[in-house]
Order: structure tokens, then C-alpha cells, then sequence
């Protein structure tokens, strides 16, 4: 018997997560773990009690050609890491992982490369949570070192160097 490495048996756990995401474009499911204990998990939806794009059948970003990645604010959805975090006590997620996995809700296809948008990002830095871990196939994955890599390596200062 082949037994599961820790990493691919949460990513699996996000992957069913990602089961309940309501989005047409694409669903994430999100786990946070610490010390082996999963603390949360999320996936991207409407906020309680709204409406989800699967319930109306149509995504106003999809609707208005947006390119992935740009006008976040007119999403209907939280994201999967935000909703995770939301959910979790502080004190827990500190030194805590954060698995994701992204599917394409069209086919269920995994979608690889992707990676936490710059509001989910800074999320997680101030939640405490010090690595992601993101699924790109079955049995492959990213690991993010969110202090080296988000932190101290901050992209956003490219974005402003121009004021």
C-alpha cells in the first residue's frame, strides 16, 4: 500500500472544498492546517445570504469581458482563502499552511499556476499564515514561503513606483 504524502492529502481535502465553490468562472477551495489539525476551510461563494452566480446562472465579469484577474470589486463572491480565514481564530492560524486547489467548473479540470489574487494575499500575511501550498496537478504543488515571497519580496511596490 501506497500511503498519501501529508501534502497531497490536504490538497485532496481542498479539492472536495472546492466542491462547494458557486462561481462560474472558476472554484477554489481553500484548508487551513496547523500542527496536522485543519482550523478552516473555504471556498469562493457569495456572502451569506446573496445570491451565488450558480443561482443566477450568469457571473457580471463574464457577462462584461473582464480579463481574470482584474475588477475584483465586481465579484459577487469572497474568495476561498478570505472565507477560510474569516472563519478561523487568529491564534491558530498563526505559523499555520493554507492548501488550495483551483478548479475549471466547466469540466472539473484542475487549473495550474494559479496563485492567491494581492487582496487574498494580504489577507493571509496578516492572518499570520506562513506557507501556501497550491495544486497544479494530481500530485504536483507549489510551496510559498508567504514571508520571502510576499513579504519581503512585495510586488505591490512595482505597482506605485511610478508616483
Amino acid at each position: 500500500m501506497i500511503r498519501r504524502d501529508k501534502e497531497n492529502y490536504y490538497l485532496d481535502i481542498a479539492g472536495t472544498v472546492c466542491e462547494r465553490s458557486t462561481c462560474l468562472r472558476k472554484t477554489y477551495g481553500a484548508v487551513i492546517v496547523k500542527n496536522d489539525t485543519i482550523i478552516s476551510t473555504g471556498y469562493n461563494g457569495a456572502p451569506r445570504g446573496r445570491q451565488n452566480c450558480s443561482d443566477l446562472g450568469w457571473c457580471l465579469r463574464e457577462k462584461h469581458h473582464i480579463p481574470s484577474g482584474e475588477r475584483y470589486e465586481l465579484c459577487r463572491s469572497v474568495h476561498a482563502e478570505a472565507n477560510a480565514i474569516i472563519v478561523a481564530p487568529r491564534e491558530e492560524m498563526i505559523g499555520a499552511t493554507l492548501y488550495m486547489v483551483c478548479r475549471d467548473p466547466k469540466d472539473g479540470s484542475l487549473v495550474s499556476g494559479t496563485n492567491s489574487c494581492s487582496m487574498c494575499k494580504r489577507l493571509i500575511i496578516n492572518a499570520g499564515i506562513s506557507t501556501v501550498v497550491i495544486r497544479d496537478t494530481q500530485t504536483e504543488y507549489r510551496v510559498i514561503d508567504v514571508y520571502k515571497e510576499w513579504v519581503e519580496n512585495d510586488s505591490s511596490l512595482e505597482l506605485h513606483s511610478g508616483y
